[in-house]
């Protein structure tokens, strides 16, 4: 498929006014200003969400699963993200919101905070047994888990292999549902219900299995408001889920939805939380430089806040995780993960990565090596010509990019407008 048609973010080209707010916040340099209009080079992109977060005019598009893709199958599951119950006033408990669920049209729902204290538990064996080298990076964040491949590819060897507890719920379904509803597998759909174009992304193009458990991702955006009326129109069933709770719900796995939340349950351990793009990369930069030895386990979520943070939530990051902790605080940060069963799967290497992953090569200036060593020189001499503003007038990020691009054929030097005044 090509590369540019398998992300999930595109420019609506109606709303876009060709401002640079999401070529500038964005930190891979995937995206240039063409004919008044931006464009995605889906050679760079890691579906962060920083351009449809910075975009003014709401000219971002995020294509994930629609509610017609749900008709394909027979019985549908949804797996809500924890920072689903972050988006609702504070009156409002996870069981009723669940119960939502099922009343817009999902068969069953699969809670996942259990699932994420799982993912904790196995991350704390897999420390315990791989005491070298350091520091080892959580995988639970696939833009984290793209942007090592394509930036940092000597760090790929740290990143913890473990799956992200999505994946590992689809799993349980997919070995259990069958089985029990007595239906083929092709006839059931798991969902998962995202803040996040990535996981999008993560679900059709895997890079540490060879297929996903899940058949797509619906965003926090699109099922929001049918959730909201079915909360408006269910007051017995709201009132029915507090009298008899159905779900466990775990403390210390609906913390993960917050940055530092998967360090929280570690034990005894040296770990370290970061998020947001440019502090991550800040953080990735030194480990690639040798430092943050001495810390166990690198926590790195790309959203601000976490996953709380994400780009296709409703509420804004502060309320959701004032939302969440309260959650937190009512269950408590016991354990609800019967370290048996941990050990159980962990031993049968039922959470771990069954591909290794690999880097990520960009596209060279020539294929033929000299011929590239030739082009890299003639863009440094490019560089030296342009001014250095990194101004972005040009359609491109900065100067150096904007070389870049004239030396692939993709722009001339008069693009810049400081070189166009020279040459006039």
């Amino acid at each position: 498929m090509n590369k540019e048609n398998r992300h999930p973010l595109h420019i609506n080209t109606k709303k876009c006014v060709g401002c640079v707010h999401c070529m500038t916040s964005c930190p891979t340099k995937a995206i240039r200003i063409r004919d008044g209009k931006a464009r995605i080079i889906g050679e760079f992109c890691i579906d962060c969400g920083e351009c449809l977060r910075f975009c003014p005019q709401d000219a971002i598009d995020s294509h994930t699963t629609s509610f017609s893709d749900l008709n394909a199958f027979k019985y549908k599951v949804a797996i809500p993200a924890t920072v689903l119950y972050g988006q609702f006033d504070n009156a409002t408990l996870p069981n009723e919101i669940l119960f939502a669920l099922r009343r817009v049209g999902f068969d069953s729902i699969y809670e996942l905070s259990t699932i994420c204290e799982l993912n904790s538990a196995a991350t704390e064996k897999f420390l315990n047994s791989h005491p070298r080298p350091r520091p080892f990076i959580a995988s639970t964040c696939p833009v984290v888990v793209r942007l090592i491949q394509r930036r940092y590819p000597t760090l790929i060897d740290l990143i913890v292999p473990i799956e992200p507890p999505r994946e590992i719920a689809a799993k349980i379904l997919r070995a259990n549902l069958p089985r029990v509803l007595k239906v083929k597998p092709s006839d059931i759909g798991i969902i998962h219900i995202t803040p996040c174009p990535a996981k999008m992304v993560s679900i059709n193009y895997p890079v540490s299995m060879e297929k996903s458990y899940l058949d797509g991702a619906i965003s926090i955006r699109d099922i929001y408001k049918p959730v909201l009326q079915a909360l408006r129109q269910s007051k017995d069933e709201a009132i029915m889920s507090r009298l008899f709770p159905e779900t466990i719900f775990s403390g210390l796995g609906l913390g993960t939805a917050l940055s530092g939340g998967e360090t929280r349950g570690l034990k005894n351990r040296r770990t370290v939380a970061v998020s947001g793009i440019q502090d991550t990369i800040r953080v990735l930069n030194q480990v690639e430089m040798g430092m943050l030895r001495d810390v166990d386990l690198l926590e790195c979520m790309v959203c601000p806040d976490g996953c709380v943070g994400g780009p296709l939530a409703v509420e804004n990051r502060f309320m959701a995780k004032s939302r969440i902790l309260r959650l937190v605080s009512l269950l408590g940060e016991r354990s609800v993960v019967d370290d048996s069963d941990t050990n159980a799967l962990y031993q049968k290497n039922f959470m771990s990565f069954t591909h290794s992953l690999k880097p990520v090569k960009a596209t060279p200036l020539d294929a033929d090596p000299v011929r590239a060593i030739q082009k890299a020189k003639h863009r440094n001499r490019i560089i030296k010509q342009l001014p250095g503003k990194d101004c972005g007038a040009c359609g491109a990020p900065d100067c150096r990019t904007l070389a870049d691009d004239i030396i692939r054929g993709l722009a001339l030097l008069t693009d810049c407008p400081f070189m166009m005044k020279e040459k006039k």
